[in-house]
């Protein structure tokens, strides 16, 4: 058995419902070809039964005590090769189930991981997570039914040689009889996977409004809008009970189906073979078998309807994963983009082994702060704004619109397409997308915590002890926290961090983004929702962990900006002024910004 998640789920086939189930199958088929083989056995040692005993039967009729004995035997025998290889076939048809199931759910989430805000931008959240939570175990429903429809199609065949054998007639009726009883349940497919398709959709669109109003009952609560949420909850609720009673009618109907037409099949080969056996044509024994194997071919005819319901249900929810997974990030690499032209003339030529950035000598940097083409490594220039960010600084921006503040953090941080940064002289949407991730960290202005311990929030890769876990909580002023955890960093969070207020998770936030070290850190109002004896503490000791590393902060407090080697003004979407933080007080706009004072006439 594997070792699940998967160490790589692999790349889907994302071309039609049907080629994104062969894509699933071919990742397992192993396990699909055991449990197949699996199956038939279990089935075809359960069709023999009633062969069995009517051989018996037609023993004891003929007095033959040795004969019955013998096939009570291998009756004994067909039973337990039934049990001991349908427990086997139970397990391996599971396997098939979990492993089909979580190759879906982590293919949806690593997609959704990797597309950043497309995903969320694109559809509700609901659907997303309907679509892991919801249709992936129908996915894997449909493998797990495998093994069974296999056997049964195997049955189906021996049963057909062993009553053709005993009866040609009885044989034609079994032959002809099973596939038009499957062939009957045909039409009730289509619609049935239509109402499917409905009710995903309705129940979607219920996760999502619900997933919305739990995100924002505090807000509902505030201006009283509880009741017109549960209203419109109670609508949306409506509609899904009443796609479900459509879909339940369809299934019923196919249920139905499935017993109405085994019935009938039933009473008409046993009518023909008590004919049979009036006339002499066949033993009492025979006409044992064929009551037993009317019987028996139920099994196969249910089981042809649940992998038939089954595989509609897979196609239905296929087709919103791939809707999931075919939405495309915003950011891209580009692999062939040419490198970027040196900005360098020939007079500013720095002599061999000089290294030189813009035509100017860089002797008093280390060669491993450089990079290649002797460009201070981490340069950033923000060419929308006209921001340059040097290497190793503390720089800060207050911006008269926070709105211009975050959207420089996106492009320094290559959140969103065309960036229009250089990091090192080179565009930034030049570089790997792997390489941008490793080198620049930007740290969530809206901190996400999820369930588990404080130290799987903190170092979800288990990467470093708890000695670094400390340092980087004493540097956000998080002491308070691990003092009222009772098991320090293994104390558990609750989803969202739900234990947690909310000074506490933007501490914990902020902490996880210092314990990886970037060499460019950006953050967004990191201290926002804490006091102003802790967002000083925390100022110091970030800009003393953060010395030497280029540190880009956009906040408007001053108790943060008084830290800052560099304070950068920003008006009408461009740098107004560079300086210190007490530097640009003189500047009435910056002023009131940072200080809420009313402006001089």
């Amino acid at each position: 058995m594997r070792t699940l998640p998967y160490a790589d789920p692999g790349q889907p086939d994302l071309r039609s419902p049907s080629r994104f189930l062969l894509w699933i199958a071919r990742g397992q088929i192993g396990v699909i070809t055991l449990a197949t083989v699996y199956g038939m056995i279990w089935m075809v040692a359960q069709a023999l039964i009633p062969w069995a005993i009517g051989r018996g039967v037609d023993g004891i009729a003929a007095d033959d005590t040795g004969s019955a004995v013998r096939w009570a035997l291998v009756i004994a025998g067909l039973g337990a090769v039934q049990a001991l290889v349908g427990a086997v076939r139970h397990r391996v048809a599971v396997a098939n189930w979990l492993y089909a199931a979580f190759r879906t759910m982590q293919v949806v989430t690593r997609h959704t991981a990797r597309t950043g805000p497309a995903v969320p931008n694109a559809m509700p959240t609901g659907e997303v997570v309907a679509t892991a939570s919801s249709d992936a175990p129908h996915i894997g429903h449909t493998f797990e039914v495998v093994s069974r429809f296999a056997g049964s199609i195997a049955s189906y065949i021996v049963v057909s040689g062993i009553v053709l054998g005993i009866s040609p007639p009885l044989g034609l009726i079994v032959l002809i009889g099973v596939p038009v009883l499957v062939a009957a349940t045909s039409p009730l497919i289509r619609p049935l996977q239509n109402r499917q398709r409905q009710q995903r959709e309705a129940l979607g669109h219920l996760t999502a409004l619900g997933a919305d109003t739990v995100a924002g009952l505090r807000v509902l609560r505030g201006i009283g809008g509880e009741q017109v949420f549960l209203g419109r909850y109670a609508q949306r609720s409506e509609r899904v009970r009443a796609a479900g009673n459509r879909l339940a009618g369809t299934h019923a109907l196919l249920d139905a189906t499935l017993v109405l037409l085994p019935g009938i099949f039933l009473v008409a080969l046993t009518w023909v073979g008590a004919r049979l056996v009036l006339s002499g044509t066949i033993l009492p024994g025979a006409l044992v078998a064929m009551y037993g194997f009317a019987f028996f071919l139920v099994i196969p005819v249910r089981t042809a309807g649940e992998m038939a319901f089954a595989t509609a249900r897979a196609l239905v929810a296929s087709r919103r994963v791939i809707a999931v997974l075919t939405v495309d990030r915003d950011v891209h690499d580009v692999p062939d983009a040419p490198p970027p032209a040196s900005t360098n003339s020939d007079s500013d030529a720095a002599a061999p082994g000089e290294p030189r950035t813009n035509g100017k000598p860089n002797a008093g940097l280390p060669a491993d702060d450089l990079e290649p083409d002797g460009a201070p490594r981490g340069m950033l220039v923000d060419t929308v704004t006209g921001l340059r960010v040097e290497p190793g600084t503390l720089t800060m921006l207050v911006a008269d619109d926070p709105a211009v503040t975050a959207a420089v953090a996106d492009r320094l941080g290559r959140l969103v397409p065309g960036t229009g940064v250089e990091l090192g002289g080179s565009p930034l949407d030049h570089l790997p997308l792997t390489e941008v991730r490793r080198r620049i960290v930007v740290g969530d202005p809206e901190p996400a915590l999820f369930t588990g311990t404080l130290r799987s929030n903190l170092d979800p890769h288990e990467c470093h002890d708890d000695e670094s876990l400390r340092h980087v909580m004493t540097v956000t002023s998080g002491e308070d926290i691990l003092e009222t955890l009772r098991e320090g960093f293994d104390s558990p969070v609750e989803e969202r961090g739900r234990s947690l207020s909310g000074g506490q998770r933007q501490r914990v936030a902020l902490a996880r983004v210092l314990l990886t070290d970037p060499e460019i850190l950006i953050l967004v109002e990191p201290t926002s929702a804490v006091d102003a004896h802790t967002e000083v503490a925390i100022a110091e000791r970030l800009a003393t962990m953060r010395a030497g590393k280029t540190t880009v902060i956009a906040t408007a407090s001053p108790l943060v900006l008084a830290h800052a080697d560099t304070v950068v003004w920003l008006a009408a979407g461009r740098v107004a002024a560079t300086g210190t933080h007490h530097e640009l007080l003189d500047i009435p706009g910056y002023r009131y910004t940072v200080t809420r004072e009313e402006e001089m006439a």
